[in-house]
């Protein structure tokens, strides 16, 4: 229920942007969650494999 709640329109942003740097932006600052996440994943997932060894 949180998710919809915080969920942005990111086409809506798009379609009212002043400029092409501002889309640019909205584009990057969508996709930088999900990066960070799985950089975290992965990092989670390295420890936890050297330790085994």
């Amino acid at each position: 229920m949180l998710l919809t709640i915080l969920q942005v329109d990111i086409e809506e942003k798009i379609k009212n942007a002043p400029d092409s740097g501002y889309e640019i932006g909205v584009f990057i600052g969508s996709l930088l969650p999900f990066a960070i996440l799985v950089a975290i994943a992965y990092l989670i997932f390295r420890y936890n494999k050297n330790k085994q060894n």
